[in-house]
């Protein structure tokens, strides 16, 4: 494993960070990782290398239950070996009915919050937390001055957003600078080898403030791993793939990631994985940490230890200016035009 620093702060990570968004998460009445399998995979993740691990107050079924298992498992490690995010915004159901302040980005419900999140990892700070949504009920300065005092507390060391526009980070980053309040050092939005144009301003805007980004789904669902294959020349959301894979089990997997776009991209990435001995979701991968621009730490979430494995084997690979360059043009029609996100 190789490591990086995160974006213009004083904290190293490794170059995959480990997401546990199925930790105690039920889909269909099935939990989709159970507690020893979770601690199965963190043990894995951890004898690999990696010790970025990312989760929320809102994964699992019902809601902390990712955070509760990660916790049991820290007991038996020394906390401090370990970079640890979590995130607040959503409503949270551990406690039944959501209520007026169960939800959002007021002083209120991160206070609440972050005090769960602790309770439940066992520890007394978190390295990263996120706010998981813009809360456009909040009043950023608000939001930004409870995240501040939770960073002089000690209970935070840095603050990261999750999935907002670029005008948002900007008038965020615009309000901690001018009111001197900490700022956001750490990004996660959607970005995929398919899906980089969708959020150019955003990734600008990163990489002109030295801060680093997460992305979420870098595999697209899965679908950039290469197991899903196209079943319609005309319509590129009809595909065939394994039983029980994300194309499977979610309806919204279609319109997220099935377009011409990802259909060219991913032959690219099977043709350089061809190259290279190595699989598409390698290559994929890789195609973010090479990011010339920012500091990018790829989350990664893994059903078994085999596909952590695989995923891990990104670390291993390397790619040609060239190689890296062709999965940026299979974005683009031969006139110029790029593929459409959902449809041709």
């Amino acid at each position: 494993m190789e490591y990086t620093r995160l974006g213009s702060t004083g904290t190293t990570v490794s170059e995959l960070c480990f997401g546990t968004w199925r930790f105690g998460r039920e889909t269909g009445g099935v939990v989709e990782t159970d507690r020893e399998q979770a601690h199965e995979l963190l043990d894995a993740a951890w004898e690999r290398g990696i010790n970025f691990i990312d989760t929320a107050n809102v994964y699992g079924t019902p809601n902390g239950r990712s955070e509760e298992y990660i916790g049991e498992w820290l007991e038996e490690y020394d906390r401090s070996d370990f970079v640890i995010a979590s995130k607040v915004y959503f409503p949270f159901d551990g406690w039944g009915e959501p209520g007026p302040n169960d939800s959002g980005l007021g002083r209120k419900h991160i206070r609440e919050q972050v005090e769960g999140t602790l309770d439940r990892l066992g520890t007394d700070y978190l390295d990263l937390y996120y706010i998981h949504r813009w809360d456009e009920n909040s009043d950023i300065e608000e939001t930004l001055r409870t995240l501040n005092d939770l960073v002089r507390e000690g209970t935070v060391n840095y603050l990261g957003a999750s999935t907002m526009a670029a005008w948002q980070l900007t008038k965020a980053l615009w309000k901690s600078e001018v009111e001197g309040l900490e700022r956001f050092e750490v990004t996660q939005p959607l970005f995929h080898a398919g899906y980089r144009d969708d959020v150019k301003e955003y990734l600008d805007v990163c990489a002109d403030q030295e801060i680093a980004v997460c992305p979420y789904s870098p595999l697209a669902g899965g679908f950039l791993t290469g197991k899903y294959e196209r079943a319609d020349p005309d319509d590129p959301t009809k595909f065939e793939g394994p039983e029980g894979a994300r194309g499977d089990i979610y309806d919204s997997f279609e319109d997220y990631y099935l377009s011409e776009r990802g259909w060219h991209v991913l032959e690219e990435l099977r043709a350089v994985a061809d190259e290279l001995d190595a699989t598409p979701a390698q290559v994929a991968l890789r195609w973010l940490i090479e990011q010339p621009d920012f500091t990018c730490v790829p989350i990664v979430g893994a059903r078994t230890v085999d596909q952590l494995d695989e995923n891990v084997g990104a670390v291993d690979v390397s790619l040609s200016d060239d190689q890296f360059n062709r999965i940026v043009s299979a974005r683009y029609a031969g006139d110029g035009r790029r593929w459409g996100h959902r449809t041709s």
